[in-house]
């Protein structure tokens, strides 16, 4: 009896062997979370992957994953990112690391050394994505509103499109041209501006979007071939303000997605932005305001 117990535990150490060598997907995890959204998180992990060394995004297959390649010296090390959402507010973040030339030696170090060279880099790896997200979050606020309404607005615009990150750029490189156009035609503004996407493709970060100036409706407008006009009618939707820089105003559109999943309500991923600072006249960020409205989806008829 005694010598089958034996038999069967040294097979089961031989199997979770195996298993851990050859089988378990990375040599070590640092895991950690953050109060923030999924989208925020895998944002901030495409930013701050441009500012590595010899670093590359290899696969995002959804908000909540997303694998990284850096080569280090001679190794080539993959970094597989999932969030896992714990509440309403808070991520659980794994970083998994693995060392697709020396897998197997990294796993013996970490079963018989308290620090091996991978654990201690894979820290170091955590550390430096945590402190950059931790800052990035200082540097913003969302505030869900609930349910609201666009208003009915009449605009001149810029069509556009690119990658999310350059939607602020493209709102700065054609200001100029549309303020100067509306002036020197005497049009009568209206508001702030604001920016109407019209297609939003999570799978690659790029939109297709209207920069519009509010104005005030005429039979005189200006025919140009650069500019259009349009108005935006009044839709039911839920409302966020975002303060911070106008860049990542993008951060609301995910926190809003969140709301409208917890709270069971269709939406149409293509949000609105009113802008109620010049981010040329500089100040505090977190000062700067923006309305950001998500369209609750229309009813079939």
């Amino acid at each position: 009896m005694i010598k089958k117990i034996v038999v069967g535990l040294v097979i089961m150490a031989l199997v979770a062997g195996l298993g851990y060598f050859f089988l378990w997907p990375s040599d070590y995890r640092v895991s950690f979370n953050a109060t923030t959204t999924a989208g925020t998180i895998n944002q901030s992990l495409k930013s701050w992957n441009t500012q590595l060394e010899a670093s590359e995004i290899i696969a995002s297959h959804n908000l909540n994953e997303l694998q990284q390649e850096i080569r280090i010296n001679d190794s080539l090390h993959r970094y597989t990112w999932s969030i896992t959402q714990l509440n309403d507010s808070t991520q659980r973040i794994h970083m998994d690391v693995k060392d697709l030339e020396h897998s197997l030696a990294n796993k013996w170090q970490v079963l018989f050394d308290d620090n091996p060279p991978i654990a201690l880099l894979a820290k170091k790896h955590a550390k430096s994505f945590y402190t950059l997200l931790m800052d990035h979050l200082s540097r913003i606020r969302v505030t869900i509103e609930g349910e609201s309404t666009i208003p009915t607005l009449y605009c001149a615009y810029i069509p556009l499109k690119g990658l999310q990150i350059e939607k602020a750029k493209g709102m700065m490189q054609n200001y100029t041209l549309l303020s100067d156009v509306l002036l020197k035609n005497q049009v009568t503004l209206n508001g702030t501006p604001f920016v109407e996407i019209t297609k939003w493709d999570r799978a690659t970060d790029s939109i297709s979007y209207n920069f519009c100036f509010p104005i005030k409706r005429s039979e005189k407008l200006p025919i140009l071939k650069q500019i259009k006009y349009k108005r935006v009618f009044e839709q039911p939707a839920i409302k966020a303000e975002y303060n911070g820089n106008y860049i990542t105003s993008d951060r609301a559109w995910y926190a809003l997605l969140d709301y409208a999943e917890r709270n069971d309500i269709a939406v149409e991923t293509t949000p609105i932005e009113i802008f109620y600072n010049n981010p040329n006249m500089g100040g505090d960020e977190l000062n700067w305001k923006a309305e950001i409205y998500m369209p609750i989806a229309r009813e079939e008829d």
